[in-house]
């Protein structure tokens, strides 16, 4: 599966073919949402994130510029590293455009760590998204700068046993074993896992009543969602498109998406009756599926 999110921090991929800038940026993208690098922190020298991306300079300073045109970076040139800037809140009202889910969904969960009773909900392929996004709030939360008293996740997956309608060999199943879907399993997992044991951890650290639950679905989500205290509900479609993975016998051809790309559009409760109503049917929706269709998920094997 090609994963939503995965970090390349000290990893060397000789066989993959170079990537586009805006690949590089895309992932440099998600480290400073995430909270791997922060706010005033010193990028790595151009030098150095060519060499961990496998491109030449310039594909990365053209990726630097695009994140500097994204008023994430500052001071991008050919001498100093850039700097990350400031993180700032994602706009606000009907008039909001979509934006990428590694730019959107990170201060959206922020902003919603504000409250006493967090309340997060999300329907999507992987947790992958949602994991890297809250990464900036557990940073908060332990620099003393957020203070929430009760935090309850709940998240709706693909069950294991279903035939996922994407990611898919493009040849389709051959009925000697699934590697694709073996992968999507293991990021599945892998990812949930991640995420219960940072959610959890607050409990030690701070005191803070955490609740993290995941159901499985009986269906391959075509859309991902997330809804935020009840107040805020972001959308976006899963395109499939043809891409090529790498397994144990070489690469293979699938139909597969790319989460982290997908445009997330944004309602809000209050914002007009049109937004409104989007998030309490969203709500509606999530909870139906939750206490009918959906069954027990374990996070193993």
């Amino acid at each position: 599966m090609d994963p939503e999110y995965a970090s390349v921090k000290g990893r060397k991929r000789p066989q993959r073919p170079p990537r586009a800038h805006r690949e590089v940026a895309d992932e440099l993208r998600a480290r400073i949402r995430s909270g791997v690098l922060r706010p005033g922190q010193r990028m790595p020298t151009q030098a150095r994130l060519a060499e961990e991306f496998g491109v030449e300079r310039g594909t990365v300073r053209q990726a630097l510029r695009i994140l500097q045109s994204e008023q994430l970076l500052t001071d991008v040139s050919k001498g100093a590293p850039a700097t990350v800037a400031a993180v700032e809140s994602a706009p606000t009202g009907p008039a909001a455009p979509p934006l990428p889910t590694t730019a959107a969904l990170a201060p959206r969960i922020a902003t919603a760590f504000a409250a006493e009773h967090v309340e997060i909900d999300a329907v999507c392929l992987t947790s992958v998204s949602l994991t890297l996004a809250l990464g900036e709030s557990l940073r908060r939360i332990h620099a003393g700068q957020l203070e929430p008293a009760k935090i309850d996740v709940r998240v709706l997956l693909p069950s294991r046993s279903i035939d996922l309608a994407f990611p898919v060999p493009v040849g389709g199943r051959d009925g000697t074993g699934d590697p694709v879907h073996e992968r999507w399993l293991t990021q599945r997992n892998a990812q949930g896992q991640v995420l219960r044991h940072n959610l959890l951890a607050l409990r030690a650290t701070h005191g803070i009543d955490v609740r993290v639950s995941f159901r499985a679905l009986p269906f391959t989500p075509p859309v991902k969602l997330y809804l935020l205290n009840g107040e805020v509900a972001l959308f976006a479609h899963y395109t499939p498109a043809r891409r090529e993975a790498s397994a144990d016998h070489g690469d293979l051809e699938t139909y597969d998406v790319q989460g982290i790309r997908s445009l997330l559009f944004a309602f809000e409760r209050g914002a007009g009756p049109r937004d409104t109503a989007f998030v309490e049917q969203s709500q509606r929706w999530f909870d139906a599926l939750w206490e009918t269709i959906s069954s027990e998920l374990v996070l193993t094997g």
